[in-house]
């Protein structure tokens, strides 16, 4: 037998690739990272005892979801899905060489304190944007998956990743209802250069847009035919395409349901659904969108799978133009995919199943995060 590394994934939508095999297996261990709880970055060893004493820090339930990258280092997201998690956005150098580098809050400590609602309880997403500005959904509630707690309305905070400043903090407790249950965040410029924001509602079968620069704000109720095949409005999920040419394009599509939409930015900026509302085709399997190339390609994977494909959206929604991209294991399932760091497309994944069940080992989750890969066995 003989294996041999073929390509790396590059910004590029046409581009093919897979990764082999077992759960420790790794095609490129120079860029592969192991993140857990356990290696979070700590001011000093007493204010780590103060926090494991009270109960504010317990690793098992420390799991990245979520990540964007911003030259060597990967930004992630760690809800607060469950008690003990000390802050819920991080940073970890892609340059580090330690499988298992240390993850430090971002930007810093006092913007991590739950119950304070001028900072971060519970980052669920995050984009970063072409001006360098990091975009953080915190829903406002923490211990989701035990007993939940608002603590504070929902917040879109922005960062500006070069100084850690905040920039801007959009709030968003007139725009949800008690049902409301948010999700996923799309970062979109206008033409003019006007800032929106993309949120999707599951609950609600609702998108709110934000206009940052104007700070105004509205809801985009959807046709009740997205949530067709769906028993319940369980993940809505959402991804921007950038074509060469036209205006952006975000598809969407519910887990559960059996078709996946579309609808032009610009249509949705200004609150019109009424006929713009695109049927994409129908979807053979439920799927997992995991993100884009940041141009025309959009990564996802079926649920409970782990292979990853990608679809050139310029070529119609039908399985001979999907991709297989990673051959997944199972032992993890990608949450999210996005360009960076040494121009590749880097995967986030994890036995976020086994956390939801609570049946970790004391060490806690596995998450691992590494480039896209193609490799081939004979």
């Amino acid at each position: 037998m003989r294996s041999a590394i073929l390509s790396v994934l590059l910004l590029a939508p046409h581009v093919r690739l897979s990764s082999a095999g077992s759960c420790d297996r790794q095609l490129l261990p120079e860029l592969s990272f192991n993140l857990a709880g356990q290696n979070l970055d700590w001011p000093c060893s007493i204010s780590r005892s103060i926090y494991e004493s009270s109960g504010r820090y317990i690793p098992r339930n420390v799991i990245a979801t979520r990540m964007q990258i911003y030259r060597d280092e990967a930004i992630v997201a760690m809800p607060r899905y469950k008690s003990g998690v000390p802050f819920t956005l991080g940073v970890t150098s892609l340059r580090s060489r330690s499988c298992t580098p240390q993850i430090s809050p971002f930007p810093n400590w006092p913007i991590q304190e739950e119950g304070n609602c001028e900072a971060l309880q519970s980052a669920v997403d995050v984009v970063l944007d072409v001006q360098d500005v990091l975009w953080v959904l915190d829903v406002g509630i923490v211990n989701t998956l035990e007993q939940p707690v608002r603590r504070c309305p929902p917040k879109v905070v922005g960062i500006n990743v070069k100084t850690g400043k905040v920039v801007k903090v959009v709030d968003l407790g007139n725009l949800v209802s008690a049902n409301s249950r948010l999700q996923y965040l799309v970062v979109d410029y206008a033409n003019d250069g006007q800032v929106f924001l993309y949120v999707s509602d599951a609950a609600t079968r609702a998108i709110i847009v934000y206009n940052v620069t104007t700070d105004n704000g509205y809801r985009v109720v959807l046709p009740k035919a997205v949530t067709l095949g769906s028993s319940r409005k369980d993940v809505l999920y959402l991804a921007l395409v950038r074509r060469s040419c036209g205006t952006p394009i975000l598809y969407f599509t519910y887990l559960g349901a059996s078709r996946l939409y579309a609808i032009r930015a610009e249509n949705l900026r200004e609150g019109k659904t009424s006929g713009t509302v695109i049927d994409v085709g129908q979807k053979h399997h439920k799927i997992v969108i995991l993100g884009t190339d940041n141009g025309s390609a959009v990564f996802f994977r079926n649920k409970g799978q782990s292979d990853v494909y990608m679809w050139n959206t310029g070529t119609a929604f039908r399985p001979d133009n999907f991709l297989l991209v990673q051959k997944g294991n199972e032992c993890r399932l990608p949450t999210q995919v996005v360009p960076g760091y040494k121009r590749l497309v880097w995967v986030i994944e994890s036995n976020f199943h086994d956390y939801i069940r609570n049946t970790v080992s004391c060490s806690g989750a596995s998450v691992s995060l590494h480039p896209l890969v193609k490799s081939c066995e004979d």
